[in-house]
């Protein structure tokens, strides 16, 4: 599909009859639904092995009537994994902008195995208590770019993923080459940005500036555990604003989920090479939550000039800190131990990360 432009208004009414969505295989790195074994529910609109696509439109609003499918979720009636409002398979020079999003069934954006995806000017809203309604997820994608996003959601704004445990192991594609600006997400219950918990085929070169939060369980999130393998490693951190959260900073490592009994206790992530620079926070209520794995620490965390301002009710304790070795630089509250003194601040790469389709030469008479 070349230069095909997506320009519509489209009006659904909520369809309760379960028959009316067929079943959809589910993806190879993940080996299953997200929500329930075997295949899932189609997508609300879907496309594969599709090039050069833009949908657009003067932020017209895009409906997936999920409290039919939220109903269903909560009261365990599903079979099926919930499709998802827009998926995008195998598809290259992917443009997103100026659409509003509103109620998916569950995760709202979601590019997987793409390419040179722009997502630009998009707004996503979903009621905070809604179930995994994330908003924008590339998973096992390269050269993203996420920018100028309004995004409130029941679970995380953005989570980058690489597939589950040892379906994303196998399937070995990694999501990297991502930049996220200008974000401004609410999500109490969730982070701003997750890496992971499905990261089993890596992450790599995640960029994130000049983001804010508001009333947020946490900023740039790393969700992984053991039976995961795969690695989250050369992520920039720099400028974020942070108004009314749980934590500033927060590892996890361990999640958990997984998709059957088959996954290798083995498969220990790499986490490696974490930046976080020029971060300002206030009503807070613990500064730092760092839990690598034990005998596989969380390593080269850097962290530099932080404040962070504490809520009333803040935790007398701000960090939390164990399996995790890294350096910090001018950061208030003071951190812990694991994260000693750097004297200078954390790196940011200084190359440009181009996304979108190379420039055509132009004409010389």
């Amino acid at each position: 599909m070349e230069g095909r432009r997506i320009k519509a208004a489209l009006k659904c009414v909520p369809r309760a009859n379960l028959e009316d969505w067929p079943l959809i295989a589910p993806l190879p790195s993940y080996g299953r639904g997200r929500d329930e074994p075997g295949p899932r529910y189609s997508n609300f609109i879907a496309g594969s092995n599709l090039t050069d696509v833009i949908i657009t439109g003067r932020n017209g609003t895009i409906n997936g009537q999920g409290q039919v499918w939220w109903d269903k979720f909560h009261a365990k009636e599903l079979t099926y994994t919930r499709g998802y409002l827009l998926e995008l398979l195998y598809s290259d020079n992917i443009i997103i902008s100026n659409v509003t999003f509103i109620d998916s069934p569950s995760w709202n954006l979601h590019p997987t195995y793409c390419t040179n995806v722009t997502i630009s000017g998009v707004t996503i809203l979903a009621p905070v208590h809604s179930p995994n309604t994330d908003g924008i997820d590339p998973d096992s994608s390269s050269h993203v770019k996420i920018e100028d996003c309004y995004i409130v959601s029941g679970d995380d704004c953005i989570a980058v993923k690489s597939g589950w445990d040892q379906y994303g192991i196998k399937f070995n594609v990694p999501s990297q080459h991502i930049l996220i600006s200008r974000l401004t997400c609410i999500s109490p219950t969730s982070a701003m940005i997750a890496l992971g918990s499905e990261m089993s085929g890596g992450i790599q070169d995640v960029r994130a500036v000049d983001n804010v939060a508001i009333n947020t369980e946490s900023a740039v999130r790393i969700k992984s555990g053991v039976g995961r393998g795969g690695f989250v490693k050369d992520v920039f951190v720099r400028g974020l604003s942070l108004h009314t959260m749980k934590w500033v900073f927060w590892m996890t490592g361990n999640y958990g989920q997984h998709p059957d009994n088959s996954s290798d206790p083995n498969a220990l992530p790499e986490v490696t090479g974490i930046n976080y620079s020029d971060v300002f926070a206030e009503n807070v209520t613990m500064a730092g939550r760092m839990e690598g794995i034990p005998n596989d620490p969380y390593t080269g965390i850097c962290i530099s000039n932080v404040t962070a301002q504490l809520a009333p009710d803040a935790k007398k304790l701000q960090w939390n800190c164990t399996d995790v070795k890294g350096v910090t630089s001018d950061v208030s509250p003071k951190p812990c131990r694991e994260l000693g003194a750097a004297g200078k601040p954390c790196t940011f790469p200084e190359e440009e990360l181009v996304i979108g389709p190379p420039e055509l030469p132009k004409c010389s008479y």
